[in-house]
Parts: C-alpha cells; sequence; structure tokens
C-alpha cells in the first residue's frame, strides 16, 4: 500500500511539471520593441584635406632700410591697419619737409601774383606759371607720402602674427620676409570629391571634419565654393568648405578627415537589429496590438543607407510603427508576443532587461 501511494505521489507531481511547463509554453515570448521614427538622414562621403588659413600673407618690404621699430610679439593677435614694424625714413621725412616748405613758399607767390593780377599790374601768364609750379610741388609732396607709407608695415587685416625673426637695426632689402599674418578664426578646407558625386554637391552642403590632434572633438563647416575642372588624373573634382574656428585650435597645413553629408533628407529609421535577412528580401516583425501582448506580423520592408545601429526604411514601414527589435528569432509570424519595452534615445536593452527582471522578482 504504501508503495502504491509513493507511486501514485510521484504520477501527480510528474503531472504537475508537465502542466506548468505546457502553461509556461503557451506564455507569450518576451520582445523588446522600437519605433520607426523620422530623422534627418544624409548619405556620408569621406575624404582627406588640408587646412588653410581664411587670409594668410607674409608681409615684406619694398624698400632698403634699417628696422627703427618692432611693435609685436610672437603670435600676438593684431588689428587690421595696426603698426608691426617702422623702418628708419629720416632721409624721406627731411625731403617732405623740404617739398612742404616749397610749396608753402609758391602758395605764397601765387597769391601775391593774383593779388598784382587784379590791379593789371601783372601778366597772366606769370600767374599761370606759379599756379603750374605750385600743382608741380604739391605732386612731388603725394609722392613723397606714397614712399613714405612704404617705410610702416601696417597689419593688411585682423588675424594672428608668427614669430619675431627680425629686430631694430636689422638692414632689410625689397622682398625681405618680415613678418607672417594669418587669420585663423575662419579656416579654409580644401579636398577632392570623386566626379560620381558632382551631381550631389553644391555651395552650401554641410561637412563634418576631425583630426587627429582632437580625436574627440568635430569641427563643423559647409562648402563654400566647387572647383572649376575635374582632375584627369585622378578623377577627383576640387572642393573648398569653409571651417569655423572660434578657439583658434586649427592650423594651417593640419590634415583633416572630411564626412560630407550628401542629399540630406528626412527618412524613416528603425533600429539595424530589427531585420530579418531572407537572401536579398529583407523582413521585419511587426507588432500590432496594445497593452502587453501583442500580435506578430511579419513584413517585407525595401531599406536604403545604412549608418552605425541604423538602417532607412524605403518602403514597408511608417512612422510611429512597432517592431521587434530584440527577440526576432523566437517568435514566428502570427504569434503572440510580450512586450518588455522599448527602445529610444534614453533607454537601452541592458536597462530594459533589469526593469523587467526587477518587476518579474516582485510579482513573485
Amino acid at each position: 500500500m504504501t508503495r502504491s501511494r509513493t507511486h501514485l505521489s510521484l504520477l501527480i507531481a510528474l503531472a504537475l511539471l508537465m502542466l506548468s511547463s505546457l502553461l509556461a509554453a503557451q506564455q507569450p515570448t518576451a520582445v523588446i520593441g522600437a519605433r520607426a521614427s523620422l530623422e534627418p538622414w544624409s548619405d556620408p562621403l569621406e575624404a582627406l584635406g588640408t587646412l588653410r588659413a581664411d587670409e594668410s600673407v607674409t608681409l615684406s618690404s619694398t624698400v632698403t632700410a634699417l628696422v627703427a621699430e618692432v611693435s609685436f610679439s610672437d603670435g600676438e593677435e593684431v588689428e587690421t591697419g595696426q603698426l608691426l614694424l617702422q623702418l628708419n625714413d629720416s632721409e624721406e621725412q627731411a625731403d617732405l619737409r623740404s617739398a612742404q616748405a616749397l610749396r608753402d613758399e609758391r602758395r605764397n607767390t601765387v597769391t601775391r601774383l593774383n593779388q598784382l593780377e587784379s590791379r593789371n599790374l601783372a601778366p597772366r601768364a606769370d600767374v599761370e606759371d606759379a599756379r603750374s609750379r605750385l600743382r608741380q610741388v604739391e605732386a612731388e609732396i603725394q609722392a613723397l607720402e606714397a614712399r613714405l607709407a612704404n617705410y610702416r608695415i601696417l597689419a593688411p587685416f585682423s588675424g594672428r602674427v608668427g614669430f619675431r625673426d627680425i629686430s631694430v637695426g636689422t638692414l632689410v632689402t625689397p622682398g625681405t620676409d618680415l613678418v607672417t599674418l594669418d587669420k585663423l578664426d575662419t579656416m579654409t578646407l580644401d579636398f577632392g570629391v570623386p566626379e560620381v558625386s558632382l551631381g550631389m554637391l553644391e555651395p552650401g552642403l554641410s561637412l563634418t571634419a576631425t583630426s587627429a590632434a582632437f580625436p574627440n572633438a568635430s569641427f563643423d563647416g559647409e562648402i563654400a565654393s566647387l572647383g572649376t575642372r575635374v582632375d584627369p588624373v585622378n578623377r577627383n573634382l576640387a572642393v573648398r568648405a569653409e571651417l569655423a574656428n572660434p578657439e583658434l585650435r586649427l592650423r594651417p597645413g593640419m590634415l583633416m578627415q572630411v564626412t560630407l553629408q550628401l542629399s540630406p533628407r528626412n527618412a524613416v529609421v528603425m533600429p539595424e537589429a530589427a531585420l530579418i535577412p531572407e537572401g536579398q528580401r529583407q523582413f521585419v516583425l511587426v507588432l500590432q496590438g496594445e497593452g502587453e501582448t501583442y500580435r506578430v506580423e511579419k513584413r517585407e520592408v525595401r531599406i536604403g543607407a545604412r549608418r552605425e545601429g541604423e538602417v532607412e526604411i524605403l518602403e514597408g514601414l511608417a512612422v510611429d510603427d512597432l517592431v521587434v527589435a530584440h527577440g526576432t528569432e523566437r517568435v514566428r509570424d502570427g504569434g503572440e508576443a510580450r512586450l518588455i519595452g522599448i527602445l529610444d534615445g534614453d533607454t537601452s536593452v541592458p536597462d530594459i532587461l533589469l526593469q523587467a527582471r526587477n518587476e518579474s522578482e516582485k510579482d513573485s
């Protein structure tokens, strides 16, 4: 009798175990979903470019003279018209003072002859000759003042000067390099783009650029102009862009990794993990319903470009459609699924799984 009861207990326990397994199998499979969203999208095109200053010049002398004054320091920020160097112009200043004195004398002569002519005491020809000699000396003064300007080296635009490699007393000659000046708040970036992309390029197209010198920073810019010719050797079109450089971190000559944002548009986007490839075709599992339990519908989609973790949907999905992002291998078309969370910009898969686990332990 005892053996029969033991045997019966074992049968009952086995039946309960099978029943609980069957009930568990009948429960909808837990999945994580994601909603298709409308987001800005573009086709990236990468290239290498070289930076140039927006304005750059090496100032030099046009006369032979000694440096009388140096008015800048290494790397100093200067303004338009600021005096950088003064060359010795004492001889030219003396010539100017002599010409100015002669001008005053000839003005007095013209004034006196005008008075005599008004009383018919001087011929008209003498007055005209005096006026002509006055205009001549005034022209000489203008020429001297123009030459004196060559002895003052001024900043043609606002920017940053380079190293100071010249001292007071240095003899400079025409063509002698005195100082470099670069306008660095805006940089020019030159790079080449394959001719096959010419139809997608236009001034104003946005881009980002990165440098090995600043691995955690990116610099935004836009195309300023396109070259007029395609290089017949490498079939590239020269492109010039402008980058803002408010912190003056970028320098002329730097190598930049350029990423162009071609064909900017708004696209329906979903996580790439939701795709189910079957040969050349792509499918997704759409969740239909509300609450926690949803009906699963397998739907074919046509995809476009991809970027890290996301894919562009051209056909098959609409904005706000809910798809299975994780758990696609455990559910089937026409079946049921239990939604335990929806991915978004603030929620990750580990966060959803941890929250579901905590809720399960609380219910138990």
